[in-house]
């Protein structure tokens, strides 16, 4: 039961941001700026810097030091979340070069 609370915590908060950044970008950012891969990159840096801050929060809120949270990203599954985030951060940049 814990486990799902943790989850609907996170996806709660991960969706809620993803709004927010949303609508930021869509109304305000990219029609007076355009979508450049100089600004794709800075957007997926800044959305990555975002994501891993509300996990730190998230587990550290759920009992888990900054230490554990930190260590848990030099074993594998950690390791294979890091890379799914990075993967993440870079996204923006491939899609401005797809189109």
């Amino acid at each position: 039961m814990q486990s799902i609370k943790a989850a609907l915590a996170y996806w709660g908060a991960i969706f809620a941001l993803g709004v927010v950044l949303g609508t930021v970008r869509t109304l305000w950012l990219a029609p007076g700026s355009g979508e450049t891969g100089g600004q794709a990159l800075a957007m997926g840096a800044m959305a990555f810097v975002l994501l891993m801050a509300s996990e730190a929060v998230l587990a550290i809120s759920l009992g888990q030091s900054l230490a554990q949270w930190l260590g848990a990203m030099t074993r594998i599954p950690g390791a294979l979340g890091l890379a799914g985030q990075a993967v993440f951060a870079i996204m923006p940049v491939w899609a401005v070069r797809r189109s």
